[in-house]
């Protein structure tokens, strides 16, 4: 089943905008149903893993079985906290392909909600962090020459803070928000700064942190004052 199959709603604009991009490198969808355990991912995730496309149904058991093993009991928790609170799946780790290579991944999730607003489940993006290309980041520089000091000055709030509670590097940080910026047509700094306003209003100490700057990172471009 494609995402524009899909019974649920969801928040508006977040698959469409994906889905009306195109392909973006790296980057891939998944949901997962709470009702009958059920997975779906896109290509690009299964490329991941290393399946071809419909090659394998993802389920828990498989996809727990590319887990490294450091970190495998973290993402099988994640999971299972997922289906018994209506938490989304989220976090930073690593996987193993089925040639044995490593990659590196974040997981950005939010909550998928039937026609009566219930939870039925979670769905959002793998993001491969192996690699951050040079290239794509002289691309968004170069995007903010013009007011480069103050953009600057925001992206690297934004990327300080992405970077404190995933636990990733700065690098990977800017990655993410690379990513939304191309997927939404978002100016990199009009979404830095945006996403710094809203982290601002969220206490460290907020219960489900990381839910919380999922939904950030998810939605913040909707409202970005566009010109």
């Amino acid at each position: 089943m494609s995402p524009e199959q899909s019974p649920v709603a969801e928040p508006v604009g977040i698959v469409d905008s994906v889905l009306a991009a195109g392909r973006c490198e790296g980057v891939g969808w998944f949901r997962f149903w709470f009702a009958d355990q059920r997975w779906e991912w896109s290509d690009d995730v299964a490329a991941m893993y290393g399946y071809a496309p419909g090659e394998v149904e993802p389920t828990t058991e498989l996809l727990l079985s590319h887990k490294h093993p450091d970190d495998r009991e973290p993402v099988e928790c994640s999971i299972a906290i997922a289906v018994e609170a209506g938490d989304p799946i989220c976090g930073h780790h690593r996987i193993v392909d089925t040639g044995g290579a490593v990659r590196e991944v974040m997981v950005v999730g939010d909550q998928l909600v039937d026609e009566s607003g219930e939870v039925a489940g979670v769905f959002g993006y793998y993001l491969d962090v192996t690699e951050t290309l040079e290239e794509e980041r002289s691309e968004a520089v170069s995007d903010v020459l013009p007011d480069i000091i103050e953009a600057r000055a925001r992206i690297e709030q934004a990327k300080g803070a992405l970077s404190l509670v995933y636990g990733i590097s700065p690098e990977q940080a800017y990655r993410v928000l690379q990513w939304r910026s191309q997927e939404t047509n978002t100016k990199v700094r009009d979404l830095a700064a945006q996403m710094i306003q809203e982290f601002r209003r969220v206490a460290r100490d907020t219960p489900d942190l990381r839910g919380r700057t999922d939904h950030i990172v998810l939605t913040a471009h909707e409202r970005v004052t566009r010109d």
